[in-house]
């Protein structure tokens, strides 16, 4: 009796979270009753139900348009406003591009492509598929970038596995190998069948398999599962550390440039809603920034995957090519024959590639800031024309260039259906409540009452405060999605900039890079979990790899923002689009 009502009860407990939040938080409106008091009640409110999901992201992001009127912090219509910003047309335009490359099969070509430059060697391989996989999550979603490459890791795996060879080479590495069983892989079994992917926010957690390879790979039928004792445990430690691999490089090429990720875009737009006066901030130089830590963590994360999974013999590093093995000529056949299943570049291909070279180009050069970019053509527009403009320009000519040649039936090279498909409504309502109450933080006067309080942190060292801060953001998200962390923190953080007298985008830019570091659990991002349904790896396996490259990616940004970012964005210097909080406690870095 006591189980079943004790079952009937945690069935529930998500209704008890949702009623009890609020009400342990009226005091806040009630008993203290002030603006900044009714605005902490939303704000709390909210990252309660975001951190634990109770309730959808999405849903959860509307609650300023119905409680900020309620309270008389903002107007209804004002709300309604910041729900739709320059973000918005941004990631239109972006996914335009993307559902362009995803239709006609470029991302395909680009990763067969690079995994036949680096060669089929275990090693060479996995970097192969790493790079690939960070490229395209430079320009489409996490989520896309690794559907794309995930069923062609699982027909290259396939074939290595499938290729019979007398004895395993290579060397285990003794101290962090698990010992695999065939009870284990039961038990990774039964993690697969029964996981429930939670309602993720900024891209769908439906692993999808895409019709990439020659036949289709059922999620649960691994390829590295044991068969046969016999099975090499070398195979299984390199399936591990390829699928891995795959997730983590889709996060680390997310960061590199704006459109690339989420928090990026949230980043980038509430930059411009704080601080209007602020064009510190555009395509170019976030790209000088990134690239440089996408690569360090890139290279550095490949070499703790293969320590850790596959052994301590880096020999290949310099090892002459010799004579490949049965394993490598297997994967290299199976690259070889879907590059040429391709056939020749189409029409559709190049096109879709060009508009991809404008749309960076523009980018690039629309104001570079060391010299006059295009955007200076428009003098008495200054501001006006944005890197959304640009966007939407380009994904607006792909509804409209035909896809054949006049002797066929004109079709655009991508459709409305195709385009709505891949369109992430949560990410656009969640993070259109982010801007809301971001709006009504500065309205109620709760930024300058956080900024007031978090004033002593002056007395520490700027280094040691932004390490510290990018220390529990990483954390964070590890349990919340990267846009809603990025949304709670961006608010609370500005104002502590502020606070201490140090340029915004000095403590701003490390944080929204280490929003996307969330590398230990499953759930914890949308590319964790779809690589972890294919059944090659167990929770055990992300989180013991996850440590090493969180660290990795705090090390690399820190070295980033102190070293080279600091004069390309002036970072030692306060900024005239900052205000200055009367009795600041000036700190220097």
């Amino acid at each position: 009796m006591l189980k079943r009502l004790s079952r009937g009860l945690w069935n529930y407990h998500s209704i008890a979270l949702i009623l009890l939040t609020p009400v342990l938080l009226l005091p806040l409106p009630l008993v203290i009753g002030t603006k900044e008091a009714e605005c902490a009640f939303v704000l709390l409110l909210m990252a309660t139900y975001w951190m634990t999901e109770v309730i959808p992201l999405s849903i959860t992001a509307m609650l300023p348009a119905l409680l900020f009127p309620m309270f008389g912090i903002m107007k209804s219509s004002d709300v309604a406003k910041e729900y739709f910003k320059d973000f918005h047309f941004l990631l239109v335009g972006v996914l335009c591009l993307a559902t362009s490359i995803e239709h006609w099969g470029l991302h395909r070509r680009i990763a067969l492509k690079l995994v036949t430059m680096v060669g089929v060697n275990p090693a060479w391989l996995m970097l192969g598929f790493m790079s690939g996989c960070a490229l395209l999550s430079m320009w489409v979603q996490n989520t896309s970038a690794v559907t794309m490459v995930m069923p062609i890791v699982e027909a290259v795996l396939q074939q290595i596995l499938k290729a019979k060879e007398g004895a395993c080479v290579g060397e285990d590495n003794p101290n962090l190998q698990l010992d695999e069983t065939d009870d284990q892989y039961e038990k990774i079994k039964e993690i697969v069948s029964d996981k429930k992917h939670p309602d993720g926010s900024e891209e769908s957690y439906t692993c999808v398999q895409i019709q990439t390879v020659s036949q289709p790979v059922p999620a649960q039928d691994s390829g590295c599962q044991p068969e046969a004792p016999s099975r090499c445990k070398q195979d299984l430690m390199m399936c591990k550390a390829m699928c891995i691999g795959i997730a983590y490089s889709s996060n680390i090429g997310g960061i590199t440039t704006l459109p690339g990720t989420s928090p990026n875009l949230i980043f980038s737009e509430y930059l411009h809603q704080i601080y209007p006066d602020c064009n510190a901030i555009n395509f170019g130089n976030w790209l000088m920034l990134c690239l440089p830590i996408s690569v360090i963590m890139l290279v550095l994360t490949w070499i703790w995957l293969y320590w850790l999974f596959i052994g301590s013999d880096f020999s290949f590093l310099w090892r002459c090519k010799g004579e490949q093995s049965e394993k490598e000529k297997a994967a290299k056949k199976v690259i070889e024959d879907e590059y040429r299943s391709l056939g020749p570049m189409s029409s559709q291909e190049i096109v879709t590639g060009v508009v991809f070279l404008v749309m960076v180009l523009l980018w690039l050069t629309r104001s570079p800031g060391f010299m006059p970019g295009w955007a200076s053509l428009f003098p008495h527009h200054k501001g006006y024309i944005t890197d959304a403009t640009v966007a939407l320009l380009l994904g607006l000519l792909l509804f409209i260039i035909p896809a054949y040649g006049p002797s066929r039936k004109y079709e655009p090279m991508i459709s409305w259906k195709e385009f709505q498909a891949a369109m992430p409504w949560k990410v656009v309502l969640l993070v259109g409540g982010g801007f809301a109450l971001a709006e009504g933080a500065k309205e109620s006067g709760l930024s300058l009452w956080v900024a007031e309080l978090l004033t002593p942190l002056g007395d520490l060292p700027v280094l040691a405060t932004i390490t510290i801060a990018c220390i529990i953001v990483t954390t964070v998200t590890e349990v919340a999605s990267n846009a809603a962390t990025i949304t709670i923190f961006l608010p609370i953080l500005s104002p502590l900039a502020e606070a201490i007298h140090v340029n915004p985008l000095y403590v701003l830019i490390p944080t929204t890079l280490c929003t996307s570091f969330s590398f230990l659990l499953p759930v914890s991002n949308p590319p964790n979990a779809v690589v972890f349904a294919y059944g090659h790896i167990s929770i055990m396996d992300m989180v013991k790899a996850g440590i090493g490259v969180n660290v990795i990616g705090v090390l690399s940004v820190m070295l980033a923002v102190a070293t080279w970012g600091v004069p390309l964005f002036s970072l030692h210097t306060y900024p005239d689009w900052a205000p200055i909080l009367p009795g600041f406690n000036a700190t220097t870095p």
